[in-house]
């Protein structure tokens, strides 16, 4: 086992890191806090999935606490309950992760229990006909939230081809299709201790902590598999062209406006800080420049707000707003105003500021509990492949000048090609 401490000057964080000979990473930490958490994080998520098997991550994450040859079926979330402590799991495009919170005196016997469900699951025929209706029922439920609704257009038009156009939960068809034996043999692929990275943090010390996961990996054997298809990674160019897309939805009282850019994700971290930047000074808080200007001085939309989201392998740049049928033109040329301001004109000290000491105390805010700290570090390790970026982030974003947000503006935010969804109510 080889490992590391990142302690290397006097700050907030101090992780040990860990690296198994088996390929699991492990990231602990000592936090003077009366809880443990602990995060498992899998590089497995609805990207990697073939368009056959869309949906089968989150189908999974759901199947993970039907059963294993140590536990029965409801037996792992008894035993957690009885102790108090909690636990629950997310699949995303890129991630799969699943925390526990406990008591430090419970630690040593419910994390080998949370470890044991995650690699061992039975995925038995009958549980896994039942919760195939769960899922559904949650893909309908999804399908009628406006919100979500919107979103999945959003990234229908974000993307042609790239996995990310596609929806985590997956479609009804390729759901009320998937067998069993496809689920065993797809865990049986991608949850394997090179693909994983276990953060534990709370109020042991780090030897005991490592101790105890490494313990519940000893017994962990990979099965051969027949499971052998790969997405490849995609990195789609940038819009050349105004691309719109439009629906109605008649459970809206108003109508829906989002602007979309493509632009660079986690595999290009560097680039993504000056985006990040531009994101907080345009939409978010009431002194944001469109909230301010569209919402308090105009009253054009009753709520707008931008977000840079990184995914790993691209991104999306894309404010979104909702406002009266009649305003939608105003609107969406008032954003594209706001955003070319950024090629054209210099930022302000005082607003690269007041986001940077956002940042900074966000950060801080970000590191209070054992579960706040592990996701943390298991989000970065397993997405970016390194934990200094997170503790830096702060430093990064106070390092954005002007010009930094002018030459990404100027390179990733054109007013003459991006993608628009519009959903009007009728």
């Amino acid at each position: 086992m080889t490992s590391s401490t990142l302690a290397k000057l006097p700050r907030l964080n101090a992780p040990e890191l860990h690296h198994l000979p088996n390929g699991l990473t492990i990231i602990a930490e000592q936090m003077p806090i009366d809880a443990i958490n602990l995060n498992l994080w899998l590089n497995v998520g609805s990207y990697l999935e073939p368009d056959a098997i869309n949906g089968m991550a989150h189908f999974l994450e759901h199947m993970i606490f039907k059963g294993t040859q140590r536990l029965q079926s409801g037996e792992f979330e008894r035993r957690i309950e009885q102790r108090g402590a909690v636990t629950n799991a997310a699949t995303s495009q890129d991630y799969t992760h699943y925390y526990l919170t406990c008591a430090p005196k419970d630690f040593a016997e419910l994390a080998p229990l949370q470890m044991d469900v995650v690699l061992n699951p039975l995925i038995p025929d009958d549980a896994f006909e039942r919760e195939r209706l769960v899922v559904l029922e949650e893909i309908r439920r999804s399908q009628d939230n406006p919100r979500r609704r919107m979103f999945e257009r959003i990234m229908e038009v974000s993307f042609d081809e790239s996995p990310y156009r596609r929806q985590v939960l997956g479609p009804q068809t390729v759901i009320s299709q998937l067998q069993p034996q496809q689920m065993r043999d797809f865990h049986a692929y991608w949850y394997q201790p090179q693909s994983m990275t276990a953060v534990v943090v709370g109020n042991l010390p780090v030897d005991e902590l490592i101790d105890t996961v490494v313990l519940g990996f000893a017994n962990h054997k990979q099965q051969p598999v027949n499971y052998q298809e790969q997405t490849a990674s995609y990195s789609e160019a940038a819009f050349n062209k105004i691309v719109r897309s439009t629906y109605i939805d008649e459970s809206l009282q108003q109508a829906r406006v989002s602007l979309v850019w493509r632009v660079p994700g986690l595999k290009n971290l560097s680039q993504t800080y000056a985006l990040d930047v531009i994101a907080a000074i345009l939409g978010h808080g009431r002194t944001s420049r469109l909230v301010r200007d569209l919402r308090e001085d105009k009253g054009l939309v009753s709520h707008i707000g931008a977000s840079n989201m990184n995914f790993q392998h691209q991104g999306i740049f894309y404010i979104s707003a909702q406002c009266p049928v009649e305003n939608i033109e105003a609107v969406e040329n008032a954003i594209v105003q706001h955003v070319h301001a950024f090629s054209t004109q210099k930022a302000s000290v005082s607003e690269i500021s007041r986001i940077s000491s956002q940042v900074a105390n966000r950060f801080i805010f970000a590191n209070e509990s054992p579960s706040d700290r592990a996701s943390l570090y298991g989000y970065y390790q397993s997405l970016v492949g390194a934990l200094e970026p997170a503790f830096d982030y702060p430093a990064h974003i106070q390092r954005q000048t002007s010009t930094h947000l002018m030459l990404a503006a100027e390179q990733y935010l054109p007013s003459d090609a991006y993608g628009v969804v519009i959903a009007k109510p009728c």
